[in-house]
């Protein structure tokens, strides 16, 4: 798993990412950063809910289900993201489906739900051609370098999320 370490470095390693995450991802992000990372998810990847992505052989980003605790265990949070290089590909549409569809037919939820900034429109396009759809928009809900922002809560419910016509049941 080390191995990848320095990949996941230089694909984090961009504000262009960086400014859609949360302040939890150092910015700039090393190769420390990424070692570390990767050691924790996997101590606690059992069952597995973080997932790196490839695309032509090369870790190209990852994908991450965290379940949620207490009133909310019912629920899981997506989070993603991908090398810049690769957006608009339909790369993340088709790992988030493939999340997904893993969350439902593994764990006893009935809700995965994705928070967004809103003034990104790849990640909203993804979601929504994902089977997702758009919740609310909390207004000045973030502040990310400075700037007070929106964010958006998309989800998609277990009874609505079908993947090739077939909806997935536990």
């Amino acid at each position: 798993m080390m191995e990848y370490s320095s990949g996941l470095a230089s694909i984090i390693n961009n504000s262009n990412i960086t400014d859609n995450l949360r302040d939890g991802v150092p910015s700039p992000y090393t190769e420390a950063d990424a070692v570390n990372w990767i050691a924790m998810t996997v101590k606690v990847n059992d069952p597995p809910r973080f997932f790196a992505i490839f695309f032509s052989d090369l870790l190209s980003g990852s994908i991450g289900l965290v379940r949620k605790d207490d009133v909310y265990r019912m629920n899981m949070e997506v989070g993603y993201f991908l090398a810049e290089d690769l957006w608009g590909k339909g790369i993340m549409t088709k790992a988030i489906t493939a999340a997904v569809t893993y969350a439902f037919s593994s764990f006893d939820i009935v809700r995965v739900y994705a928070e967004v900034f809103a003034d990104n429109p790849g990640s909203r396009r993804a979601l929504e051609k994902s089977g997702f759809s758009c919740e609310a928009v909390l207004k000045k809900n973030i502040i990310k370098k400075g700037i007070i922002k929106d964010s958006c809560i998309y989800s998609v419910l277990r009874e609505n999320f079908r993947l090739a016509g077939i909806t997935v049941t536990n």
